[in-house]
């Protein structure tokens, strides 16, 4: 039968049903989920693949979790379970056969019409507030591998069939989480929300007819790839390379890891390569990026400078090849090598290096650093209510800012990180204390901490958090101490990360980068979480926005004198003379 030639509205009106079916299933885990990960910060992504294992859609889902993954887990369920039947669902968090990391739950759900055809696949993936770690943490970085890691691992494993869940793997995870009833909420949610994404792709072919919608996926499919081939088009041809460095850890060499990103511009073939093979090889503990992580990681920092109209989608995607060199770090490691912090620290530094050469290349598509992640106010908390008696354990989301500067706009002020696009909700500190036993005594952003520039990139934010009547435990691991977010075209680095325990006493001590941090009742934990690069020269910045950062306290007198050459009155009002002198003389001392 030949394809349907659909028109441009009739594209659009699919467009739109198919993505209502992702946020359909999106909200059905937000609503239903039990762990605070899920049902206060979103954590979480829904998708829908082609039976040829392709991108079509992903509606407000987190770029890290989508933008490659769906593809290669759908085609392991394939090469795993060649007959796919109603009903089937498959449980799938392994980082070895396309999952991010082993957080990431996941449920795959085969959509089978009533003649027995594979029409579409959904994907619910939630990460976890456990998984069975060794250590009370989703992100544990001083993994020396998956075993001492110690999450179960189930490379698209069937977890219901005609319907029916397989309670012997329910028992598995019940027996190894810890809270496990929270867990156990959060995998009924999710297979709920698989299942009403299923019903509703049923519903939309009984309606439309399966060859409409086959007809959609292709010409969707094709339209985001004639999108963002106009798009290259007009870049400018050339190879730059970017760095970006994450902190030294545990198992990090001294210096800590430069992340290397080679990108080539081919606008005459519309193809962008990135190179992420000049990398180091995987390391003994769990920073290691997954090939899903890496490869989403090079296409964040491609399309965060491509402009956010282009549909994210195979046909998009397609234009974009990401080179990965086996054993490396950025993407090439293999089991048992430990993946558990795949989708932040490192990956992020993967989008920052990508985004400074795009930036060489062309500076118009410039995007600066994002800060770092994961100081402790991000960490993930654990230990025994002292009032109920019951354990808990949820990973904090009590904010982060670390949007960076571009050459569009200043930062987003709540970008969380990189791989994140400041999709995760902030924790309520009201909602946060009600569920946990801890009391949030401060969060504030700290003044003079963005990244300066012609567009700022955001402040650094503090947080000061400990426990109420009893001890908590809170594993973080935290980038950006020592290399704060980088700055693009002249912009100013952002504000660094930083953690210091309080004593009973008032007084401070220094934490390191990572940590299990055990608090007593009356101390605290100060936690910086770092601020995003800025981008292109503070001198060029409009004079009545430094003047309106000064009033908004974001930035004092003397940084907007120093820094950016304006003068303010004692309002902090725009002197338009003095400022007139200041860029003049090019600034004056601080």
């Amino acid at each position: 039968m030949d394809t349907q030639l659909l028109s441009g509205a009739r594209l659009a009106v699919l467009r739109s049903r198919m993505d209502g079916i992702a946020r359909k299933m999106s909200n059905a885990v937000l609503r239903a989920g039990r762990s605070g990960v899920l049902n206060r910060a979103k954590d979480l992504s829904c998708a829908i693949v082609t039976p040829g294992c392709d991108l079509l859609s992903a509606a407000d889902s987190l770029p890290i979790h989508v933008l490659s993954g769906p593809d290669l887990m759908s085609r392991v369920m394939h090469d795993f379970h060649p007959v796919l039947k109603a009903g089937d669902a498959f449980l799938h968090n392994s980082p070895y056969h396309g999952c991010s990391h082993a957080a990431d739950h996941t449920i795959l759900v085969p959509v089978i019409d009533e003649t027995g055809v594979h029409r579409f696949t959904v994907m619910v993936k939630a990460h976890q507030a456990d998984i069975g770690d060794s250590a009370p943490t989703t992100y544990f970085a001083g993994a020396r591998d998956v075993y001492e890691e110690g999450a179960l691992i189930f490379p698209a494993v069937k977890v219901q069939e005609d319907y029916v869940t397989n309670e012997d793997i329910v028992r598995m995870c019940r027996a190894r989480i810890r809270v496990p009833d929270q867990w156990y909420g959060d995998f009924l949610a999710m297979i709920g929300a698989a299942r009403t994404g299923e019903k509703e792709i049923l519903s939309l072919g009984a309606e439309l007819g399966w060859d409409m919608l086959e007809a959609f996926s292709q010409q969707w499919i094709d339209y985001g790839r004639r999108r963002v081939e106009a798009a290259i088009a007009l870049l400018p041809a050339g190879e730059a390379s970017g760095r970006s460095t994450h902190d030294p850890m545990p198992g990090t060499p001294p210096e800590g890891v430069t992340i290397t990103a080679s990108v080539r511009i081919d606008p005459a073939a519309r193809r962008i390569t990135v190179d992420l093979r000049d990398n180091i090889d995987v390391l003994p503990c769990g920073l290691n990026v997954s090939e899903a992580c890496a490869r989403t990681a090079a296409l964040i920092g491609v399309f965060n400078g491509l402009g956010a109209d282009i549909p994210k989608n195979a046909g998009s995607l397609s234009r974009v090849d990401v080179l990965i060199r086996e054993n490396s770090v950025a993407g090439g490691g293999q089991h048992p090598v430990s993946f558990s912090v795949a989708t932040t620290n490192i990956a992020d530094r993967i989008v920052a290096a990508v985004q400074i050469a795009m930036g060489a290349l062309c500076p118009a598509a410039g995007v600066a650093e994002v800060g770092a992640v994961n100081p402790p106010h991000k960490g993930v908390v654990s230990g025994k209510d002292p009032v109920t008696g019951h354990a808990f354990i949820n990973q904090l989301f009590l904010g982060s800012t670390g949007g960076p500067g571009s050459a569009r706009s200043d930062a987003w002020l709540t970008y969380s990180h990189a791989g994140n696009g400041g999709l995760c909700f902030v924790d309520s500190i009201e909602m946060a204390e009600l569920h946990h036993p801890i009391r949030v005594s401060a969060r504030r952003l700290l003044i003079d901490s963005e990244g300066a520039g012609k567009f700022c990139g955001a402040p650094s934010l503090e947080v000061e958090l400990g426990p109420k009547g009893g001890e908590i435990e809170i594993a973080y691991i935290s980038d950006g101490v020592v290399n704060p977010a980088q700055g693009s075209q002249s912009g100013g680095a952002g504000g660094a990360a930083g953690q210091a325990k309080r004593e009973r006493n008032g007084s401070l001590s220094p934490l390191p980068p990572i940590g299990r941090l055990v608090l007593q009742d009356g101390e605290a934990v100060l936690s910086v979480g770092a601020g995003g690069g800025g981008f292109g020269a503070p001198h060029a910045r409009d004079a009545e926005c430094v003047a309106r950062d000064v009033r908004d306290r974001r930035i004092s007198p003397a940084r907007a004198a120093s820094i950016y050459g304006v003068a303010v009155d004692s309002q902090g009002h725009l002197d338009r003379a003095g400022t007139a002198k200041f860029r003049t003389l090019g600034g004056v001392k601080s």
